[in-house]
């Protein structure tokens, strides 16, 4: 007899910082990259991929309203159920989008509002691959050399780079997994680096995808430069963020 489960996935998008790196007075997530705000790139991608039924984003305290009219209903980002407010860290932004997917969600992917440059294929290739993996997630090979460095600034090893990868979102976790890992990183007040940091403490397996190196995560007023080059050279025009809403 066939499930009448269909491998639905919930995307929560957390786009709850505060951007003080950025220096400006509106949130990194909602400067302007060409003719849309940056998260609304992000959004628009997510739209676009069928796997997804439903899109969570997860804003400043106060900013849900500004959030809604200017980005969800102004883009027309149709799958977007929820906008909602995080909470103090990412960890808590995301457990608050969690504790919100539909109940008949079978894949969560959490991906960085501030990362508009992520594709369809590697989304869709992310859900396909969770069926079997425990967990997946996105990144890149280190390119650079990579030091442990003392609390007093002494080099105490070299990595072996071979090895090392820049972890990335999306990252994509069955339902039932995500869900225990947070449960019990609240349980004992455990905060990780990312989602899947909660997840391999449990026990589980994570798979990494090769990812593209322009799916860069805004932060700085030097990442926005860079996105402004990549929006650029993929679309031959741009509309500047300086100064500009």
């Amino acid at each position: 007899m066939t499930s009448k489960k269909n491998n639905k996935a919930s995307a929560l998008i957390p786009a709850a910082g505060m951007g003080k790196r950025m220096g400006k007075d509106k949130q990194k997530q909602f400067l302007m990259l060409g003719n849309m705000p940056v998260l609304a790139h992000t959004l628009k991608i997510f739209e676009g991929v069928d796997e997804v039924n439903e899109i969570i984003v997860i804003v400043p305290r106060g900013e849900e309203e500004y959030c809604l009219t200017n980005i969800v209903e102004k883009y027309k980002i149709h799958k977007v159920t929820k906008v909602i407010a995080g909470g103090k860290e990412r960890q808590d932004s995301v457990y608050n989008g969690l504790k919100l997917v539909s109940d008949d969600t079978d894949f969560v992917i959490v991906h960085d509002g501030v990362r508009p440059f992520i594709s369809k294929d590697i989304i869709k290739k992310s859900i396909e691959l969770a069926k079997e993996a425990d967990g997946v997630v996105a990144g890149v090979p280190a390119k650079d050399t990579i030091k442990r460095v003392s609390n007093d600034m002494f080099i105490e090893a070299t990595m072996n780079r071979q090895h090392l990868w820049l972890i990335q979102t999306p990252q994509t976790f069955k339902y039932k997994i995500i869900n225990e890992a947070y449960n019990k990183a609240y349980i004992n007040d455990y905060y990780g680096t990312d989602d899947a940091s909660l997840v391999e403490r449990l026990g589980y397996k994570i798979k990494v995808i090769m990812d593209s190196y322009e799916n860069i995560k805004i932060t700085t007023p030097e990442d926005m430069i860079f996105a402004e080059t990549i929006y650029k050279s993929r679309f031959g025009k741009l509309t500047m963020y300086r100064g500009k809403e």
